[in-house]
């Protein structure tokens, strides 16, 4: 997990030594903005969405606070064609890489001082050096959309200023409702998970095959989804996948 609320990295100052920005960084919102999120960005000059917003109608809510870079995530589907898979910018005196998925960032990372991924709702801060002395740092802002399991819900802000940035993490409140994990161990949690494949495969209804494992409906939904979405994935796989 990402523990340190501030990152600080100085950078070579650029000949433009007036441009500040304020970036919002998100990602997986899968169709839910928070106002939580809307307030944390005002102010921004730029807004970055690092993927599966699930609907026009959330860019569109984020076009009017802001100017808004987003990435195709696996869950942005006809609509979102237009989107670029990957985007590879510069910005106040940063060079930014952003796509959805990890595996698919650049091989050669040594052009970047920030790279942003998303998908894994795992939000992290992970510094990488670079040649020449420098370092790039690798960020995953979290899901800011519905919860999923005991996973926060997070987002960041970047500054820049004539020294280098600052990134710094927000958590945000959710209602006790978003906590619905319910098995009495992980054994049974991971059984409960094996059910939910099976009826998956089977092609029955989300709520059927809650009524079968015992599962609030929204735990059922979400773990059917990552099913769905990550081929392959086990029952294993999908816990770790809920910070399990």
């Amino acid at each position: 997990m990402w523990n340190l609320k501030i990152l600080c990295f100085i950078i070579e100052k650029t000949a433009r030594e007036d441009i500040f920005v304020k970036i919002g960084i998100l990602s997986d919102t899968h169709d839910l903005l928070r106002e939580d999120v809307i307030r944390q960005l005002q102010g921004c000059d730029l807004i970055l969405h690092g993927g599966d917003i699930s609907s026009r109608k959330i860019l569109d809510r984020l076009e009017e606070i802001a100017p808004v870079k987003a990435v195709r995530g696996n869950n942005d589907k006809e609509w979102a064609e237009e989107l670029p898979v990957f985007l590879d910018f510069e910005l106040g005196g940063l060079r930014i890489y952003m796509t959805h998925k990890k595996k698919d960032l650049p091989g050669n990372q040594d052009p970047y001082d920030l790279l942003i991924y998303g998908h894994s709702h795992q939000d992290g801060a992970v510094w990488r050096e670079r040649q020449g002395g420098k370092r790039a740092l690798l960020l995953h802002p979290g899901s800011c959309g519905p919860r999923r399991f005991y996973q926060p819900v997070t987002m960041a802000v970047l500054q820049t200023d004539r020294d280098g940035f600052t990134v710094e993490r927000f958590e945000l409140a959710h209602s006790p409702g978003e906590t619905v994990l319910k098995a009495d161990s992980k054994k049974d949690l991971r059984k409960q998970i094996e059910t939910v494949i099976r009826e998956t495969q089977k092609g029955k209804t989300v709520k059927d095959i809650a009524k079968k494992t015992g599962m609030d409906e929204a735990l059922a939904e979400q773990i059917a989804r990552l099913y769905v979405t990550h081929p392959g994935v086990t029952a294993d796989g999908i816990m770790t996948k809920m910070g399990l």
